[in-house]
């Protein structure tokens, strides 16, 4: 019985989603045709063609599959059971650990400009786990 209860609350979860992707579509939609109004009375200027670019743009995925690498190869090695291979994954955090700052840097700066946080914002606020 617990897993209908569970299939229940994943098809509702399912079902929000694709609602709220469809709401988001229409609104998408509406404010594309809002602004072409105010361009045709030229009130704005052009600016569909960043929107588009930005809609078709696979940095975000690419960036967060290398991203997410590391954890995967460290869970793969943790539950593998696998000394040889914990051993390994060790030695690897180890250098990636002592990577030079400047590299640090750049790597966070172009990473958080992919999602766009300003790389700057993240070291004056001490770090990302600080709030304001």
């Amino acid at each position: 019985m617990a897993w209908f209860g569970l299939a229940k609350m994943a098809l509702q979860a399912g079902a929000k989603v694709y609602a709220n992707k469809q709401r988001t579509k229409m609104a998408m939609s509406d404010a594309q045709l809002m602004h072409a109004e105010k361009q045709a009375r030229g009130e704005e200027s052009y600016q569909g063609k960043l929107l588009e670019a930005r809609q078709n743009d696979y940095k975000d995925e690419f960036v967060l599959i290398i991203i997410s690498a590391p954890i995967i190869v460290l869970a793969w090695g943790v539950f593998s059971e696998d000394p040889v291979m914990m051993q390994k994954i060790e030695l690897f955090f180890h250098h990636f650990g002592s990577l030079p700052i400047w590299f640090q840097t750049l790597w966070i700066t172009v990473v958080a400009s992919i999602f766009g946080i300003k790389g700057t914002q993240v070291f004056r606020n001490g770090g990302p786990s600080k709030k304001k």
